[in-house]
């Protein structure tokens, strides 16, 4: 079956869906768990400066991919071309329980939890909070049903009004007369940390960069992605790395490490708002945690059913996913069966037990994706000019030995997640066989 011309959007839009999906709540709270386990200023911003390093340099990898194949599909485009279609359909199938699904899920209950604080409403786990929940997650996928333009417009608008109120934080927070630079060059009292915990750490930030690939699964809605994907993708992920470290300048010299590190440690970005601006500042902070999860949760409605649709072309499931709309081009049946899945994970609330251990799953396909462009290279596919990664083959290999690195870390420190993960990704292979016998698949070649 053969690909239809969807209409296009230019680098800006791409841009904005990168940056979003990137940046959710994870910013917000991660550095007052790392201020608990680590209690150094210094090495847990050298952490975010790594995890940045780590996401800059997967992104110039992933650039190459979405250049050599830039077809709808991401990840499972280069897993199929690189290891056959059973290990890109594990990797969609991850995708859409865990990747797109759980994540979209949990995004709409945090983004429900926040909201509720600026409108001074407690109902955090009751029905209010499911319906603000499921309000914005079917509101977002009305709007990207409704075609590229109409997608484009919101992604372009939630994005930079996000963007413009983040650089208010770094810039209000670094210039407050009450931030104090001694605190973020304070040594630590306590021994350091077990090697084990501080990768258990670079772990959890690395899950903060998480998302530089997304642009590669709305390739066929680029303008000319051979060129565009690796600047949007490169581009973008440095953008986000240089608002990562800058907010934890914020936080770690708005507040002592020790301060941090107390009870709730969960809301930093609050409490280091709290410190600089008075309590009456954490509105703010909720309101910009509320705009910065829903510019998330339409990304992922976006970016996700791509998949679904990439998939479906396949013949690896249902045939159904693989309609496009006549009057929008888009594939709305495949962004209703994401957001039915999400649905049913926010009013059971099992998207809690998925991301416990999402994580490490997709550090893993993470890994396996980056270490494809060996295969590719090896095969030179074709002749035509693409982004070629700099320091081949030295920064693909680091990157794929870092992340199987960190995921062997996650093993050892959580091994019931780990045994859990391998559960789900496994679940998928009886589905895989049971749809190629089924529907008597042959391999497609975009």
């Amino acid at each position: 079956m053969s690909q239809s011309n969807p209409p296009h959007i230019g680098w800006f839009t791409a841009s904005c869906l990168l940056v979003s999906n990137i940046i959710g709540g994870g910013i917000f709270t991660t550095t007052g768990l790392m201020a608990r386990d680590l209690g150094d200023p210094l090495l847990i911003l050298l952490l975010w400066c790594i995890g940045g390093l780590f996401a800059i340099g997967g992104a110039m990898v992933y650039g190459e991919l979405g250049s050599r194949l830039p077809h709808a599909g991401g990840d499972y485009v280069y897993l199929r071309e690189a290891y056959g279609p059973l290990i890109a359909f594990l990797s969609g199938w991850t995708s859409f329980t865990i990747g797109f699904g759980a994540a979209v899920a949990a995004s709409a209950i945090s983004f429900s939890s926040y909201a509720l604080r600026v409108v001074l409403i407690e109902d955090e786990r009751g029905w209010w909070a499911k319906g603000l929940s499921l309000a914005l997650l079917w509101l977002v996928t009305f709007v990207h049903c409704g075609g590229l333009g109409a997608g484009g417009r919101f992604q372009r608008l939630i994005t930079s009004t996000k963007v413009l109120a983040l650089g208010g934080l770094i810039l209000g927070g670094i210039f407050a007369n009450t931030g104090h630079w001694d605190f973020l060059l304070a040594r630590p009292a306590a021994p350091q940390p077990a090697l084990g915990t501080i990768a258990i750490a670079l772990v959890i930030v690395t899950y903060c960069y998480l998302g530089w690939n997304v642009a590669g699964f709305i390739a066929t809605e680029i303008a000319d992605p051979q060129q565009t994907l690796p600047r949007v993708m490169i581009g973008g992920t440095a953008f986000v790395a240089s608002i990562y470290v800058l907010l934890n300048v914020v936080y770690l010299t708005a507040l002592s490490i020790s301060a941090l590190a107390q009870e709730p440690v969960v809301p930093v970005a609050e409490k280091a708002a709290a410190a600089l601006w008075g309590p009456q500042s954490g509105r703010f902070v909720a309101m910009l945690l509320s705009l910065s999860i829903a510019g998330a949760v339409s990304a992922m409605t976006w970016a996700g059913p791509r998949v679904y649709w990439a998939m479906a072309q396949d013949g690896v499931i249902i045939q159904w996913l693989a309609k496009r709309d006549r009057q929008t081009s888009v594939p709305v049946r495949a962004i209703l069966f994401q957001t039915i899945w999400a649905s049913v994970l926010i009013l059971s609330g099992t998207f809690e037990q998925l991301l416990v251990y999402g994580g490490l799953v997709l550090a893993l396909f993470t890994a396996l994706t980056i270490s494809s462009i060996f295969r590719l290279r090896g095969r030179d596919l074709d002749h035509i000019h693409h982004y070629r990664v700099p320091f081949y083959p030295f920064l693909p290999a680091v990157l794929v030995v870092g992340a199987f690195t960190l995921v062997i870390y996650s093993v050892i420190e959580r091994p019931a997640e780990s045994l859990y993960g391998v559960a789900t990704v496994l679940s998928g292979i009886p589905l895989y066989y049971f749809w190629c016998r089924r529907h008597n698949f042959h391999r497609h070649k975009p």
